[in-house]
């Protein structure tokens, strides 16, 4: 009754029979009530006797088994507590037929409302799902705010914002700065724009491919959050640039993947010197670190300079009978995305190859605009081979 009296009420929202502020009560109420049945039949049901044969996997909607399935394979060293600290089967199948599905949907419509998504966002963010998808629009519909709208969005499609506790507040605060920081150089190619292009381009890749149902939320996490911060604060200069110029982050970092060292440690700090960004901080501490260490190589793996050297080891791995390292395997995945715009459509490719031949000749500023139009003529005329 409760699951029919939530699908009628979002029906008059999206009519526009109903305000935002009457929708949020309603689900509000509905979920305090599934709450209330949940608690009721666990209690009911904890110490009675599991008898698996007595549910017909046939009365189980598919996604509640796929649910199961992938709850129960991934959390089994969390099952082998005591007995008595064991939630008993029946009631956790009552609970996601009562009402885990209303629960997600109620989360996603907070999100929506907390965040304000746009009518034109919203449009928009229909192609996200699209290999050309088209950043620019969503950057202009969103107000120069492409990357905080994909980021979000891609941890409420992958559950991962209820997944890892991650506050609201925190995700919002933190995806903000990285776009503060991503505007600090002004740079024409290395942007938020280009953030959010990798992101949505790296969610392709997962939902496309079917590589997701074989990674874990972490590791999804894990290449979405890396994707976001992967160009944090770029200068908008090459890392032989900084080597050359003797540049402070080169003399740091010992001329080694000056920038992505940067990428990663400017993020990182982020997380850690203000805890109202801190989006891991309800992240245990094994999955911390593995957390860390999975986007620690992701990141690094962008320095063009392993391209060549990855490429072959990844030919050679797939030659091999043993199964494939994911952090590897999700290191390429990364790099792909990051230079994937020349696969996409030819409108977005013009503008991304425009906007980096300008970056690159901003780095010789004695470079003048008739030797800029013949070698932009040449390349141009080159790509379009």
């Amino acid at each position: 009754m409760t699951v029919k009296y939530i699908t009628i009420v979002i029906g008059l929202f999206f009519r526009g029979e109903a305000s935002v502020v009457d929708l949020k009560k309603n689900l509000e109420y509905a979920a305090t009530v599934l709450e209330s049945v949940y608690i009721d039949e666990t209690r009911r049901l904890l110490d009675t006797e599991d008898e698996l044969s007595d549910i017909q996997s046939d009365a189980v909607p598919s996604e509640v088994r796929d649910w199961l399935a992938s709850t129960f394979t991934r959390q089994m060293g969390m099952m082998l507590r005591r007995s008595e600290e064991k939630p008993r089967f029946k009631s956790i199948v009552h609970a996601v037929q009562a009402g885990i599905f209303v629960e997600r949907m109620y989360r996603r419509t907070s999100n929506m409302v907390g965040l304000s998504y746009p009518p034109a966002v919203i449009e928009a963010l229909k192609d996200v799902d699209k290999w050309s998808f088209d950043v620019f629009s969503l950057n202009e519909a969103s107000g120069d705010h492409a990357l905080k709208f994909i980021f979000y969005e891609l941890l409420t499609r992958y559950d991962l914002i209820s997944r890892f506790k991650i506050p609201i507040s925190a995700l919002v605060s933190f995806v903000e700065a990285l776009e503060v920081g991503y505007s600090k150089h002004k740079n024409p190619y290395h942007n938020l724009m280009h953030a959010a292009d990798v992101t949505q381009t790296v969610h392709y890749l997962l939902y496309k491919t079917g590589v997701a149902n074989w990674l874990t939320e972490l590791e999804i996490f894990a290449i979405i959050f890396s994707a976001a911060i992967h160009d944090y604060e770029h200068t908008g200069t090459t890392n032989n640039f900084h080597i050359q110029t003797r540049s402070d982050p080169a003399i740091l970092y010992n001329d080694r993947s000056v920038l992505e060292n940067h990428h990663l440690s400017a993020a990182y700090r982020l997380l850690q010197d203000d805890e109202e960004m801190n989006i891991l901080v309800n992240l245990s501490k094994d999955d911390w670190r593995e957390f860390r260490t999975l986007v620690i190589e992701m990141v690094m793996a962008t320095d063009m300079s392993c391209h060549f050297q990855q490429i072959k080891a990844m030919k050679t791995a797939l030659q091999q009978p043993e199964a494939i390292e994911k952090p590897k395997a999700l290191s390429l995945m990364l790099h792909t995305a990051d230079i994937s715009h020349p696969a996409k459509a030819w409108d977005l490719h013009h503008r991304w190859t425009m906007s980096l031949l300008e970056e690159f000749f901003r780095q010789v500023p004695c470079c003048s605009l008739s030797i800029r139009a013949v070698i932009t003529g040449y390349l141009m005329n080159f790509v379009s081979q």
